[in-house]
């Protein structure tokens, strides 16, 4: 498979490390979305999608399934912010106070702040935190 590897919870996610650098590909139904922490990796990647494929790039990944993607110099930020101004618009609720969630203060979660991969935690990598979107025509 072009030295990709399978994703082990979700088929249609393939990885493939060169170098310690690594490119992530998700493919959704027609969609493909892919970013690399190498910024020839993903050109070449999407060079030659082009090439065997019909495929145009849609640039930097700001929308996908409902989901707003902002990518800032400090990470990627994943969130619903127009879905949810949408909901409160549908309710007559978009003068209401904000609330903050109610979460214990010994809950435990905390952010990731190493960078590491979840099932890999001994291998640490240099983050290019770029996402592309290529819709197939």
């Amino acid at each position: 498979m072009n030295g990709f590897t399978h994703g082990k919870v979700d088929a249609t996610l393939f990885t493939k490390e060169v170098d310690r650098h690594l490119l992530i590909v998700q493919i959704y139904v027609d969609d493909i979305i892919f970013g690399s922490t190498n910024d020839a990796l993903f050109k070449d990647f999407e060079r030659v999608m082009k090439l065997k494929f019909k495929m145009s790039s849609m640039g930097e990944m700001k929308f996908f399934l409902g989901l707003q993607v902002d990518q800032l110099p400090g990470g990627i930020f994943i969130h619903q912010t127009n879905y949810v101004h949408d909901v409160l618009e549908k309710f007559s609720m978009t003068r209401t106070s904000p609330m903050s969630t109610p979460l214990a203060l010994n809950h435990g979660i905390h952010p990731d702040l190493t960078g590491d991969k979840v099932d890999e935690k001994s291998q640490t990598r240099s983050h290019h935190q770029q996402l592309f979107f290529i819709n197939h025509k």
